[in-house]
Parts: structure tokens; sequence; C-alpha cells
């Protein structure tokens, strides 16, 4: 049994075109950032100067993902491990490995533990920050009669929640700049462009009435309620989740 655990470990929730891989723009050191790109090898949505890129993978086959975080431990230049997402790796597993197998019992059942082993024992025990992207949907609570948001799954990882493994969940979000007016603080900026589209990209860090039912979360004092919400803005999370734990 290990005692380890990852206090720079971040999801990072968000519904298509919401700005979840857009944030990863500000992370320093890029050359030192594992990108895992699991979506069929799409590209960033912003441009990283020659020399100063992320080193990215497009992952083609679920195990690879282990793989790499058994090798980052051995690069001390290797800061952080970024997974976009968490979503399409889980399909993949799905689609390469469990619709494959003869016996689709135990497939499903290796399905929930890849995903449990990559937690429990590759991301737990490096000392790296690791940011996981994943698509939220809404989805029936039938027990209670209320629509959830969460990361949808299959089988007993959607029982237990993928959230379940994180302490720290945030979601990237579209909103009306109308609607930040209440929650001002020094980390929202809403810039002169923001003002005139109407719109701005945040990181929403705490819940509100209207989103009770999301499964945003994060250690007790790291947020304010005027920092609900803040900019999209990777390295501010880490920054601020390096400051809370040290």
């Amino acid at each position: 049994m290990s005692d380890t655990v990852n206090r720079s470990l971040v999801l990072i929730g968000g519904k298509a075109a919401g700005g979840k891989t857009a944030s990863l723009r500000t992370l320093k050191d890029p050359t030192g950032v594992v990108y895992l790109g699991c979506e069929a090898g799409k590209e960033l949505p912003f441009a990283q100067a020659e020399g100063k890129k992320f080193r990215k993978l497009v992952v083609t086959n679920p195990y690879q993902v282990h793989s790499v975080f058994a090798e980052a431990e051995k690069d001390k230049a290797v800061h952080t491990i970024v997974i976009d997402t968490l979503t399409f790796l889980m399909d993949m597993f799905e689609s390469t490995v469990v619709l494959r197998a003869d016996d689709g019992r135990a497939a499903w059942s290796d399905y929930a533990q890849f995903y449990k082993k990559l937690m429990q024992e590759y991301v737990a025990a490096t000392n790296k920050n690791v940011i996981m992207l994943a698509h939220i949907t809404d989805v029936l609570d039938e027990v209670e009669g209320v629509m959830e948001t969460l990361v949808k799954v299959k089988g007993q990882l959607m029982t237990q929640g993928i959230e379940s493994y994180f302490c720290n969940v945030v979601t990237a979000r579209k909103i009306a700049v109308t609607k930040l007016k209440d929650y001002a603080n020094p980390h929202l900026i809403i810039t002169p462009e923001e003002e005139v589209q109407g719109f701005k990209y945040v990181y929403q860090t705490k819940l509100t009435r209207e989103t009770v039912n999301a499964r945003i979360r994060g250690p007790l004092g790291l947020w304010s309620t005027e920092e609900t919400f803040i900019d999209n803005d990777a390295q501010f999370l880490l920054d601020q989740l390096h400051n809370y734990y040290n």
C-alpha cells in the first residue's frame, strides 16, 4: 500500500468549445509539458514558437498513457503531463479493447481497471503536475429526479464517478460578461475585446445556484466566493494549488 498522493492534480471539465484546451496556452516552460492528444491528432488551438512547444504525442493505443507516465518519471525536465481528453481516452479503450474482446464481460472489467491503475499507480505516484481535460454532459439522475452535469463514462466508473478521483475539479465555460459583474476579483480580467464580444472564457471554481448539480470541487478555502469565476489560465490554477498545499 502506498501513502503517496499527487497534490498537483486537476480535472478541467467542459463542453465542446468551452476553452478547455485553450487554457493550456499559459503553461510555463512548454518544452517540459508532455501533451497526450487522444482526439485523433487534433491540433492545439493556439500557436507555439519554435523551440517552445509541448512534447506532443498522438495517442492511438490507450496503454501508451501508462508508458508515458513511467518514462516521464525518469526525465527531470518534464514538469507537467496533460491528457486531452480523458473522455476520448476511455472511448478509445472501449473501441480498441472492449469491442474487440472475445469475453466482453472481462473486457469491461479491464476498462475500469485501466482507469484505476492510471490514477492509483501512475498519477498518485508522480511528482509531476497532472492536468486532465474531459468533456462534460447533462445526465438525468433518475433517483433524485434532477439533471447532473458530469464526465460521462461507462459501467462501474459511471457509478463511482470519474470526478471522485480528483480533489480539484473546475469547469471551463463561455459566459456572458454581464453575468460576471458580481464576481469581480483580481484573477478575472475582462478585456475591451471581451466587453465588445459580450462573453468571456473562464474557469468556474465553485458551485452556484444555477450549477448546484455540477461536480465542481476544490479544497476548503482554496477559492473565495468572489473567485467563483476566474480567467481560464492553467498555470494560475497550478500555482494556486502549489501555494495552498505548501
